[in-house]
């Protein structure tokens, strides 16, 4: 299989990042496998806001009350990824993100520039409730529950209209993904409809 994109959306705690690990794992292993570059926005951000300069600062301030980060710094969270570490040789997998219109409008000049095949955007759906319950179990630092609340408030003002964005552009493949099913069931399905089962 030549090189190909996969981006994963979803409410935090879907399951995103375990979806996004099995898969590179299947992409390896299938016939002509490949490593995969895994660009998680969120773990790029948590690692920067560690630094001490002025943005990073300021991001931090923004991260830690929970809102959703400036478009510019998201979308060099990804650019400086590809940038520094893209040989042309991989996949591309994508992990919550983009998370608003504009981006995902940047985010697509990705595909044409490497010209990379249609990416497959992956939304995993789980409702409001299950992604709370689920965020609570894992309670990592920044899972409050007031923080969650938050997060999951942007998630229909923002994240849903990329979501509709991807579903009507030709250029993308876009696959609706019942994440409230145990996670091999999920990577079944998910493998099987971008064909590689």
């Amino acid at each position: 299989m030549p090189p190909q994109a996969f981006v994963f959306i979803g409410r935090s705690g879907s399951g995103k990042g375990t979806q996004a690990e099995l898969l590179m794992k299947a992409l390896k292993a299938a016939p002509g496998g490949r490593d995969s570059l895994y660009i998680q926005t969120g773990a790029e951000l948590r690692n920067f806001i560690k630094g001490p300069t002025y943005t990073e600062k300021v991001a931090k301030k923004l991260y830690d009350t929970g809102a959703l980060m400036a478009e510019f710094l998201t979308i060099d969270m990804w650019a400086r990824a590809l940038v520094d570490r893209y040989t042309g040789a991989e996949h591309l997998v994508f992990d919550g993100t983009p998370r608003k219109l504009h981006e995902a409008q940047v985010f697509m000049s990705i595909f044409e520039f490497y010209n990379l095949p249609k990416p497959w955007v992956i939304h995993i759906e789980v409702s409001k409730d299950e992604s709370i319950k689920r965020l609570m179990a894992r309670r990592r630092q920044d899972d409050r529950r007031e923080e969650i609340e938050k997060r999951l408030s942007w998630f229909e003002t923002e994240v849903v209209p990329v979501l509709e964005y991807f579903d009507t552009r030709i250029n993308c493949n876009f696959l609706r993904i019942d994440g409230d099913r145990p996670a091999a069931d999920i990577h079944a399905d998910i493998v099987k409809r971008i064909g590689l089962a």
